[in-house]
């Protein structure tokens, strides 16, 4: 897992790490650690979370053992079989 913040000091070097990090496949799902939900990148509900709560991870087995279930909007299908 990865925090948002952590990826450097202002946002430019934040993003400009991000990418590389996503182009290279160490990132392929974010995450709200303050409500424990993980979802694609592409999800809009994610890309609304303010930084300090976004983090990353490589797999979705990587979210799921650390305790995030999956976003009913982006993940739908995977978030009907976790609520039940």
């Amino acid at each position: 897992m990865i925090n948002h913040t952590d990826l450097g000091a202002g946002p430019e070097q934040r993003s400009k790490k991000l990418r590389v990090l996503i182009r290279n496949g160490h990132i392929t799902l974010g995450g709200n650690k303050r409500l424990k939900i993980y979802g694609t990148l592409s999800c809009s509900s994610g890309k609304r979370m303010k930084a300090e709560n976004r983090v990353f991870f490589e797999t979705e087995q990587e979210a799921i053992k650390a305790g995030y279930r999956p976003c009913g909007h982006c993940m739908a299908g995977k978030y009907r079989l976790w609520k039940r």
